[in-house]
């Protein structure tokens, strides 16, 4: 029975690694949406036959959702006009992922035209029309931003590269702050002061909605959902409320976001205790792909984001830029458009340079800041944290003899996770880059590193909740 559940496992490694070899192979995983495998086939077969409608359909559908937009336009563009079927729907959609937002108008209408005449429903199509229109407006209006740096990490530890001043607060995944909640979420923010959180937690409808708690003597108050229109999105998610105590930016991809997560932007009314209807901070902060965690350090008067523009699976961009003291926008009819889609996409950072001293300026306090947070990790020999109000940084800090001693297995359970996650993640790049014989040949021991990997992953979590239970045990 074991070996059976093995085949089993290593068959289903292989649907989905494997690439297909012959063009009814190629539709079947281009059917379920496995594009990357179905890739190669598709584009030896646009490349023998250039005026094949399905072929230039097929191959640039592929491109389009493996991050190859430009690629897929003049493929999707001669499918088009081959009159394939939907050739006009992928087409408008990549036009709408390259900035080319007249263009996906244009081509929405079109299809939406095609789908009246037969008789076919253009509810969807519309609503893809009407993200379009709204794209282009915010092309209009994309706000200069001077743009210093940007870092790419792992989107699981994304937060670890906010280098923001304790004036500012501080930033938690949800999982870390909550650890024995047995709901989910997104993001936690805690104020300067430590009285106050604002976070996303999973609903019963299973979406995101913000939230808010209040610590009184110590303890902390229920959590209450954020009024007005905040959470009327899909999800909403990654709060950072400003020192005034009342402008909030989070993450919402709702029917306002131009694709996936958008920033928003509202304040509170004390008046009517509500929140004013919240504004898409437009471009160049927002786009297509998801972009969220939008923090401002006033302390330090450097600003933070995330996005997953152009980044492969797992990884985000963090980029840190100036704030602007008032709003100022590009001129859309007078400016080169191309030039304008570049600043709108991040295209380069270095074309968001105007005023040289003022990077210069923004970059020192950067670097000083990170120096400072580099400078205090070196001074602990780690941070565990126990619950909200204790972190530990030294062996000493522990009461429970049983607690320190489980402490260190977790330590040693932690740097054996480290080591073989290194390594996994090293074989899977050669993998990417080897051919089919040398992958089938890495496949099993790839295999046997994810079961590793995943093993351990479990042991630090269960020794690390162990860890606290024994201390909590001492500490109450």
């Amino acid at each position: 029975m074991k070996n059976k559940y093995i085949l089993l496992f290593l068959f289903g490694f292989f649907g989905i690694h494997a690439s297909a070899q012959t063009l009814a192979q190629a539709k079947i995983l281009y059917e379920k949406g496995q594009y990357e495998q179905a890739k190669p086939v598709f584009k030896k077969f646009v490349k023998s036959q250039p005026n094949n409608g399905n072929y230039n359909l097929w191959y640039g559908v592929c491109c389009l959702n493996t991050g190859e937009a430009e690629e897929a336009i003049k493929y999707l563009e001669t499918a088009v006009k081959r009159r394939v079927t939907s050739g006009q729907l992928y087409l408008a959609q990549a036009y709408n992922a390259v900035y080319r937002f007249e263009d996906a108008v244009g081509t929405y209408e079109d299809y939406i035209a095609e789908l009246t005449k037969r008789r076919r429903s253009t509810a969807e199509a519309e609503k893809l029309l009407e993200k379009s229109k709204t794209n282009l407006r915010l092309l209009k209006g994309v706000e200069e931003v001077c743009f210093i740096d940007s870092f790419v990490v792992d989107k699981k530890d994304f937060l670890e590269a906010y280098k923001i001043s304790p004036e500012s607060g501080k930033l938690f995944m949800y999982d870390t702050y909550f650890e024995n909640s047995n709901s989910k979420g997104g993001t936690v923010y805690e104020t300067e002061l430590g009285n106050k959180i604002y976070y996303s937690e999973l609903q019963k409808d299973s979406t995101l909605n913000i939230l808010s708690r209040n610590k009184m003597m110590n303890e902390w108050g229920k959590g209450n959902m954020l009024p007005g229109s905040i959470n009327e999105s899909m999800n909403a998610s990654y709060p950072y409320v400003l020192a005034d105590g009342i402008t909030i930016y989070y993450a919402a991809d709702g029917p306002a976001s131009m694709g996936g997560y958008d920033i928003f932007v509202t304040r509170y009314n004390t008046n009517t205790d509500t929140y004013l209807t919240p504004e898409n901070v437009g471009m160049p902060f927002n786009s297509p792909y998801n972009d969220y965690m939008y923090v401002i350090d006033e302390f330090n008067n450097l600003g933070w984001f995330a996005s997953d523009r152009y980044q492969p699976e797992g990884k985000v961009c963090v980029y840190v830029f100036i704030p602007a003291s008032s709003k100022q926008v590009y001129n859309y009819e007078s400016m080169d458009k191309n030039k304008l889609i570049k600043l709108a996409q991040l295209h380069s950072i270095r074309d968001t340079w105007t005023n040289e001293s003022l990077v210069a300026d923004a970059r020192k306090r950067l670097q000083e800041t990170m120096q400072e947070k580099t400078e205090i990790k070196k001074r602990h020999e780690f941070e565990f944290v126990i619950d909200d109000r204790n972190i530990y940084h030294y062996a000493a800090d522990f009461r429970s003899p049983q607690a320190k001693a489980q402490f260190r297995n977790y330590l040693q359970l932690k740097e054996s996770y480290n080591q073989q996650q290194n390594k996994l993640e090293n074989i899977r790049i050669q993998y990417s880059r080897a051919n089919q014989n040398e992958r089938n040949k890495m496949a099993p021991a790839i295999l046997d590193l994810e079961k590793r990997v995943l093993q351990l992953a479990n042991e630090v979590d269960r020794t690390a909740i162990q860890v606290r239970k024994l201390e909590k045990q001492t500490i109450k």
